[in-house]
């Protein structure tokens, strides 16, 4: 089987009843992306134009929801173009370069998570350091590594794989994830070993070194009730964002092991989980509960409806 072929498609094969539901799907997802798109571009117009929020911390959510849109954009509209689609497939190569976005943007999240979690922990721990600290310089130097570290990791898989020989066609999902490596007749020991080096190093460590800052930090607030004012308002947003998208890239893990195993139907449920919560729950948390972004939106919302 010629991997490098034009005319090598893959089947997704983890839609329930989409011939009898298919416009329904279609305009519940598209609904869901176009409430993803506004609500994240929000977020980042705000932050942009608004002068008082161009603080470091602004800035990781500005990126954060950035990253939201990206992600969501590598899924939804071929996943759109597939519930109006007599077949579901997609090239060989576009599948590859899902795989690759998905997961880029995945580990993405965590390393942004991360960065904010480091400017909590200077903000709150030593707040007098802080201008010396996070100065612009290192704001952009900790954007481009959380981009950047995880598309080294993430795009060894997809060019190792270029040339292996593929057994099977059909992919028991709705887009190319963790599962595509049971395409393929024999997934070297070497790519297993490897994939559980990039699991270690943009998700174990980020939710490590977040956690242990976020121990400090509370350590702090408990002597002090400015500081412990300061981390329910900022800190708490966060971690329900990290501990929610956890959960999301556990499940991803453990369905590729029970990849033969998993219901048809619970599978696609929580596969549409993980690409809409996460990227909702970022606008809605931080603009709920993050009061200057609140403000914010309160006088944006409050401008368009006086036009």
């Amino acid at each position: 089987m010629d991997v490098n072929a034009n005319s090598t498609y893959v089947r997704l094969d983890g839609h329930v009843q989409v011939k009898q539901y298919r416009y329904l799907y279609f305009m519940v997802m598209f609904l869901v992306y176009v409430l993803i798109l506004c609500s994240n571009f929000v977020l980042v117009f705000l932050i942009g134009f608004e002068k008082s929020l161009h603080e470091p911390m602004y800035v990781f959510i500005a990126a954060l929801s950035l990253n939201s849109v990206l992600f969501s954009t590598a899924i939804y509209p071929k996943l759109l173009i597939d519930f109006l689609s007599e077949e579901q497939i997609i090239s060989y190569t576009a599948c590859r370069v899902q795989y690759f976005m998905f997961y880029w943007l995945g580990g993405s999240e965590f390393l942004l998570l991360a960065a904010m979690a480091y400017d909590r922990y200077v903000s709150l721990c030593k707040p007098l350091l802080y201008p010396t600290i996070m100065r612009r310089t290192t704001v952009s130097i900790l954007l481009v590594l959380a981009w950047l570290v995880p598309a080294g990791h993430v795009a060894v898989p997809p060019v190792v794989n270029i040339n292996s020989k593929l057994c099977t066609l059909t992919l028991k999902g709705i887009f190319c994830n963790n599962t595509t490596k049971y395409l393929y007749c024999v997934s070297p020991r070497a790519l297993s070993i490897y994939g559980v080096i990039v699991l270690v190093n943009i998700i174990v460590f980020p939710i490590l070194f977040i956690f242990f800052t976020y121990a400090k930090i509370f350590v702090i607030a408990k002597q002090n009730l400015e500081v412990r004012r300061k981390a329910a308002q900022t800190c708490l947003p966060h971690l329900i964002v990290l501990i929610s998208f956890s959960c999301f890239c556990a499940y991803d893990v453990i369905v590729a092991g029970l990849e033969s195993d998993f219901p048809k139907i619970v599978r696609l449920i929580m596969t549409l989980q993980v690409i809409t919560y996460q990227p909702l729950l970022n606008p809605i948390i931080y603009g709920l509960k993050m009061k200057e972004i609140s403000k914010h939106v309160k006088k944006l919302f409050c401008r368009v409806k006086h036009k």
